[in-house]
């Protein structure tokens, strides 16, 4: 198969994991080209990963040679690089969230939908071994009929972090904890057994940081079948621990605590698989191994030579970022239509 040919718009901090994997996937991914405008950051780039680099955003967009872009900037400027990626004829892979609202997002879906172009977001933790074997027996009913779920992210941000500039802001990152971490544990949740309603729900910010948007947020769900579910997602619980998922069915329960997954049966049988590593779920935000980064962007790269969706398509992105959004409206963080 021809690799793909490949340009990073954005080598940031959440540049690593993606960087990592791309290593690990030069037989399918050819890396043209890592842009970024600060000298300092192409040159440690370069010098750790050896990926060409460049500092004009513009040229690699346009060169038609580029089959697809991996849009690692912040939030409030993924719809304008993706739709001239598409107006170029680039398949996009884009850093969660799809966008800082729903609004955008949903432009940019459109867009690439018009465009004829595969639009993918790096929602990982669907890709996890554990996550992985937890929709099996779901999908094979398992558990039985879903008599509630929950999902807790006990995170921890020290104000170092929402002291860099546009962290925690709604102008450059949409919002808080929602958006910005626990949008993948809700992600996955949504996914393995769906949300219906929100009816009741409580969004704040702690006395333990300075920011402009939710740090501690509490909701109450319906699941897809109509069964109770429970939400807590915070970026306020020193010193941080792993995020967890609860499934409570009629023939046993699960328990995904980061990576590792935990079944057990009423009739006593019991299943495991264990973490690949850290969280991210304390003060080193890059404290994860990169497996699941690895394994999302080969399925982004198989869908494009297959002509499919991702498994994480820009349509299920936004579903996620729709009940994301429904969530803090009921609490009160945000108004409808609010950028």
């Amino acid at each position: 198969m021809k690799r793909l040919r490949l340009a990073i718009i954005g080598i940031g901090t959440a540049s690593e994991p993606h960087a990592k994997s791309l290593v690990d996937l030069a037989g399918s991914i050819e890396v043209v080209a890592a842009v970024s405008r600060n000298p300092a950051r192409r040159e440690a780039f370069a010098k750790r990963f050896g990926f060409p680099v460049s500092d004009d955003p513009a040229s690699v967009i346009a060169d038609r040679s580029i089959d697809a872009a991996l849009v690692l900037t912040p939030p409030n400027a993924h719809l304008e690089v993706a739709s001239a990626c598409f107006e170029a004829g680039k398949h996009v892979l884009i850093e969660k969230p799809l966008d800082m609202s729903v609004e955008r997002g949903t432009r940019m879906v459109a867009l690439a939908r018009k465009a004829g172009r595969t639009l993918g977001v790096v929602l990982q933790h669907r890709f996890r071994p554990g996550s992985k074997r937890l929709r099996e027996i779901l999908e094979a009913g398992g558990l039985g009929a879903i008599v509630s779920a929950s999902m807790n992210v006990p995170w921890w941000r020290p104000q170092s972090y929402y002291d860099e500039p546009g962290r925690g802001t709604y102008a450059r990152d949409g919002g808080g904890v929602m958006i910005t971490q626990a949008i993948h544990t809700f992600d996955l949740f949504r996914s393995l057994v769906g949300v219906s309603a929100v009816t009741a729900a409580t969004a704040m910010t702690t006395p333990l940081h300075r920011m402009e948007s939710e740090d501690h947020v509490m909701a109450m769900l319906r699941l897809g079948n109509g069964a109770p579910g429970s939400l807590l997602a915070t970026s306020a619980q020193f010193p941080g621990g792993p995020e967890r998922i609860e499934i409570l069915g009629d023939k046993g329960s699960a328990s995904l605590v980061g990576g590792t997954l935990d079944v057990t049966w009423l009739d006593g049988r019991k299943e495991a698989v264990a973490a690949e590593g850290g969280t991210g779920a304390g003060a080193n935000v890059m404290d994860f191994p990169h497996d699941a980064h690895r394994d999302l962007i080969a399925d982004f790269v198989a869908a494009v030579s297959e002509g499919r969706d991702p498994r994480v398509s820009g349509e299920e992105a936004l579903e996620t970022q729709r009940w994301l959004d429904a969530i803090l409206i009921a609490g009160g963080a945000r108004k409808t239509g609010q950028v």
